[in-house]
């Protein structure tokens, strides 16, 4: 109608780039994502290992908080369960995997 036969059978001829069309395209993508690893991914991946570990060492005498924030004293490490004192003869067992956060025996608290 609008364009002759020849006219459309040049264009699609031209389409035709291969691998070095994508090139271009590839290029900002691997480096977005190539930023935004070591922009969040890494920093994030190493403190969550720095948590587990000091999950891991938790011993008895440190003071944690639960993910439920309950707030105890270790009594007893048995390897992935813990048992803590919440108050005078109340005790209670919890896995070290629900622990967020522990305070070294004698530490200060945080303001």
């Amino acid at each position: 109608m609008f364009a002759s036969p020849a006219y459309a059978q040049a264009a699609g001829a031209t389409a035709q780039g291969g691998i070095s069309s994508l090139l271009p395209l590839a290029v900002p993508w691997v480096l977005i994502i190539g930023i935004f690893w070591l922009l969040v991914w890494r920093p994030q991946s190493k403190a969550q290992k720095t948590q587990r570990a000091r999950i891991d060492a938790a011993k008895k005498g440190d003071t944690v908080v639960t993910g439920g924030g309950l707030i105890g004293k270790v009594v007893k490490v048995d390897g992935d369960e813990i048992e803590l004192e919440l108050g005078t003869n109340v005790r209670v067992r919890a896995l070290k995997g629900t622990l967020t956060d522990i305070r070294p025996l004698n530490a200060p608290a945080n303001d």
